[in-house]
């Protein structure tokens, strides 16, 4: 294996020619060339920032990411930086429930909390520990494309001068999350048909909220202005451990005021709501600015490999609809991604080594097909404010059911055997067509 170089600044380019080449160093894509590294391929991991670097949201991880985080070899210890959670804390409907993560033979049944702003970079130290190429302050700007149309490289633009640079291998992830400027420069737009959801967060420090064995969410959303009224979309709060929270709502296509709502607003009146203590509704207490990202559910762009392209995580829709998770099934499909692109390349190029590269697309329906099915039907109905009133009002007063419905939500279920929860929402995710 090539020894591992990191280069985080402008200059001259080195290390332009690779097996793979990774565009984003984001949870998929350190995630695709760590994997891809440790089978002993030359990868580039190309990142248009500087690392360490602030993301919006993720920093909430259920069982499936820690999972993840596990095959990568992370120390998941509290001495290592992570507050760990024991489950969900869901207040709704008069009712407040805390839920334990199920305890399976598939999935570990703790959660973590970690910021995106030292998450990343661990993840793109991992990818370099097992032997891939970082370059940072590497802008990718354009496929390079062969005669037949098929992607051999990028092209890029390198440190604050935007010095031009090109990079080549016979396999290209992309891995450049929800803006997918990599895809789009190779013609696949978003599908307008898949749910999309859009999220807004901001830090506050606060003494009473910060040490909490739960993650929060809030199924509605009451603003102290206008005689206690319900305001769209959904919040949570996750306790960092170190004097902060993390406070965010999400809010989705299917609901009537998508697209028209002041959602920077929305989140300022829903904490003006909750108690003083909290310190949450004085802007004394905000830890920084009010951030927003988009969340692209269900598959909304396909198709997952095309002319020497496979998408990985975001750039490829892959957020979970019935929770917006996304970190875990970006690790997964980057995991899916490596393990398939180590056969194809160790075929001859033509027809057997797209053979192979199919396989990509085809897995990820197979896995995700049917739940992600299953999760637009899901978005559809709860973005009817009435129908969201009713299931709230009659289901949070149920523990056993609450329990199916975390499970089906956070996609935390035994493939094989399990509980008679596990079995019949193994059974609906079979039957329900792929999307």
């Amino acid at each position: 294996m090539s020894r591992a170089t990191v280069r985080r600044t402008g200059g001259a380019v080195s290390d332009t020619e690779a097996d793979v080449i990774v565009v984003g160093a984001g949870p998929g894509g350190a995630t695709t060339a760590y994997h891809l590294a440790r089978h002993g391929l030359r990868v580039l991991l190309l990142e248009k920032t500087s690392f360490p670097r602030e993301k919006v949201c993720g920093d909430g991880l259920t069982p499936r990411a820690v999972k993840q985080l596990i095959k990568l070899g992370v120390d998941t210890a509290p001495e290592a930086g992570w507050v760990r959670n024991r489950g969900l804390r869901v207040i709704g409907g008069g009712v407040r429930m805390e839920l334990d993560w199920p305890d399976l033979a598939s999935f570990p049944n703790y959660g973590l909390v970690r910021t995106r702003l030292d998450f990343d970079d661990l993840l793109a130290k991992r990818a370099v520990e097992a032997g891939a190429v970082l370059h940072t302050d590497t802008n990718v700007i354009a496929p390079v494309l062969d005669t037949s149309g098929r992607a051999i490289g990028v092209s890029a633009e390198v440190g604050p001068d935007k010095e031009p640079a090109t990079f080549h291998a016979p396999l290209i992830v992309a891995a450049d999350g929800v803006s997918g400027r990599f895809p789009l420069a190779m013609g696949l737009a978003k599908r307008e048909d898949r749910p999309i959801g859009v999220a807004v967060r901001r830090y506050y420090r606060s003494p009473v909220r910060h040490q909490d064995e739960y993650l929060e969410s809030w199924l509605e959303l009451r603003s102290r202005e206008g005689g206690d009224k319900l305001l769209p979309g959904y919040g949570w709060i996750f306790g960092m451990g170190d004097g902060r929270v993390n406070v965010g709502l999400g809010a989705l296509n299917s609901s009537s005021g998508f697209g028209k709502t002041n959602y920077r607003r929305l989140l300022t009146d829903w904490l003006g709501s909750t108690p003083p203590d909290w310190g949450l509704a004085d802007e004394a207490n905000a830890d920084g600015p009010i951030l927003g990202a988009a969340l692209p559910m269900g598959f909304n762009r396909v198709p997952h490999y095309t002319r020497g392209v496979l998408l990985v995580g975001d750039s490829g829709g892959m957020v979970n609809p019935f929770n917006g998770e996304g970190i875990a099934y970006a690790m997964e499909s980057g995991e899916l991604a490596a393990e398939i692109a180590v056969q194809a390349l160790a075929r001859a190029a033509g027809v057997d080594r797209e053979r192979a590269l199919a396989q990509y697309p085809a897995e990820l329906k197979l896995r995700y097909g049917g739940y992600y099915r299953l999760g637009n039907i899901f978005v559809k109905l709860i973005g009817n404010p009435q129908i969201m009133r009713i299931a709230t009002k009659h289901g949070m007063p149920h523990p056993t059911l609450m329990r199916f419905v975390l499970k089906l939500m956070a996609n935390l279920t035994d493939p094989r055997g399990g509980d008679a929860m596990d079995r019949m929402i193994n059974a609906m995710t079979k039957v329900a067509p792929a999307v």
